[in-house]
């Protein structure tokens, strides 16, 4: 008999169709997908039963096996069993980020070569601006209502493609990361060991599924270790605490700027009503400053782990111990699962200590760049590791210290400034909220600093005092030339803030 545990196994090739089929026979109708706002749950074989009806109303679209179907829709626990649904078919998920722009959402969709869009009311709404040059969409609900047939007694390969996901785009086109259903549950199991997940705890979600740390971490990572989740519609600072508290939540993933806004709420009823439930906050998709993560942890009581991941990798390839082992504050922790590697540029590796790339290999890597065989090539090395194109440096003890990107450094006269070096020095006061350092062109130093922060609502720091402070920490010649205070800095779909289109805004603001 294929049981849950056995499909759970390192070493057993499996795909997200047997891992369903094994949790549906061994836990039935134990809650896994909890809706907070409704009151609405899921149970394993419910999801079973819907992920079927899914990829069988897909099939009856005339949709072969290996096409791409994509889906455009806010976080629900529809949205995640029509995820599941599409990768149980299948069939390739292609993620649409409801944020993009309707130029990066016409390209995904064209790129991909999707043949259907599954989508609820907030991805209908994404999709309207694109008019005619969009595929045939499909109501989520509508989907689920159909009839899934045999599914059960086919075997999908391991290594079948599951999933394209496209990077932010910053610069240039985004390219689509493939992910195999191998990589994928790889992804989940990775965060199941690192963070000790099992069938006892419940997560909450509130980042969003079309994003890797959302998909991979929390509903995989959940669906992996066959524990639970509660699936609200978004991230809210006002209801998070109480979210967590009501569900009885065991744990929760989020980015460094969500842990900024909730540690500037002043709330603290819901937070109380949490003791001894959360064992863990997880941090990724952005380094956490230091000085952040402490607040945090002495105002609310809850311990944050701070991690590294990336959309190559299904999300997880560093992370601290949880307590009351070693977390190292400035650091994302040590390899779970995957090997990480600290290389030359001859991609040989350093001593401990020394700065290099940060490499990774593992079960989790991506299959490929979708159509994007220079890209493909560039980032993976003949003997499987991926360049992350982040600097860093490792300690004696295997923890990774991130020091900056090879294509974010500031070079001023030739010296090479971190932006996380001067980011963290402007979180140390406690009204800034988010922070960014970036370069602006030089003509008597190559490039010079600057900075943008966006301040606590009735702040009345000055630039004048965050200048000091950053001189105070860093010293004149690291100091930013000038800080501009912004209502909002500018952020992907994971939160994490895009540094790169800092230049550009502040630009605009300053010749209006």
């Amino acid at each position: 008999m294929n049981t849950a545990a056995d499909a759970r196994k390192p070493t057993q090739a499996r795909s997200v169709r047997s891992l369903i089929d094994a949790l549906a026979m061994e836990y039935g109708g134990r809650i896994f997908l909890i809706d907070p706002v409704t009151g609405s749950e899921i149970g394993f074989d419910d999801l079973q039963r819907k992920v079927r009806a899914i990829a069988g109303t897909i099939a009856q679209k005339g949709i072969a096996p290996g096409d791409a179907v994509a889906f455009a829709a806010s976080n629900s626990v529809e949205t995640a069993a029509a995820i599941l649904g599409i990768m149980y078919g299948g069939y390739l998920a292609t993620a649409v980020n409801l944020i993009a722009g309707k130029d990066t959402i016409a390209y995904v969709l064209e790129h991909s070569e999707a043949r259907l869009v599954l989508a609820n009311d907030a991805g209908r709404a994404a999709l309207a601006a694109l008019g005619d040059k969009v595929p045939e969409i499909l109501d989520i609900a509508q989907a689920i209502g159909g009839k899934g047939v045999g599914f059960g007694e086919q075997h999908l390969p391991a290594r079948s493609d599951g999933l394209v996901m496209y990077t932010s785009g910053t610069t240039g086109r985004p390219k689509g990361v493939v992910h195999t259903h191998e990589s994928l549950l790889a992804g989940g199991e990775y965060t199941a060991i690192a963070h000790r997940l099992s069938e006892a705890d419940r997560g909450l979600c509130v980042l969003p599924l079309y994003h890797i740390n959302g998909l991979c971490v929390t509903l995989l990572g959940a669906l992996v270790s066959g524990g639970s989740l509660v699936m609200p519609p978004k991230f809210s600072v006002r209801t998070f605490w109480q979210a967590l508290a009501a569900n009885r939540c065991s744990w929760f993933s989020v980015v460094p700027t969500q842990i900024s806004y909730l540690l500037h709420e002043t709330g603290r009823d819901d937070v109380l009503a949490c003791a001894g439930r959360v064992r863990f906050g997880r941090s990724a998709s952005a380094p956490l400053a230091p000085d952040v993560q402490k607040s945090f942890e002495e105002k609310f009581s809850v311990p944050i782990v701070e991690t590294m991941g990336l959309t190559e990798t299904a999300a997880p390839i560093l992370s601290n111990p949880l307590p009351p082992g070693v977390r190292k504050i400035g650091s994302p922790g040590i390899a779970y699962g995957n090997e990480v590697m600290i290389a030359d540029g001859e991609l040989n590796e350093v001593s401990r200590g020394v700065e290099g790339e940060v490499l990774v290999r593992g079960r989790n890597v991506m299959r490929c760049y979708l159509k994007n065989e220079e890209a493909t090539q560039a980032a993976l090395t003949p003997r499987g590791w991926l360049r992350t194109g982040d600097l860093g440096r490792m300690d004696e003890d295997g923890y990774v210290y991130i020091t900056g990107r090879l294509k974010e450094l500031i070079i001023k006269g030739g010296e090479n400034i971190a932006p996380r070096e001067i980011d963290e020095a402007l979180y140390a006061h406690p009204d800034v909220v988010e922070a960014a350092a970036f370069a602006v062109p030089c003509e008597r130093y190559g490039e010079t600093v600057e900075a943008a922060v966006k301040l606590a609502e009735g702040s009345v720091v000055s630039a004048t005092e965050l200048l000091s402070l950053c001189e105070e920490r860093l010293g004149s010649f690291k100091r930013p030339d000038r800080i501009h205070v912004l209502a909002e800095l500018p952020k992907g779909p994971s939160g994490k803030i895009q540094r790169s289109r800092l230049g550009s805004i502040v630009s605009k603001v300053r010749d209006a």
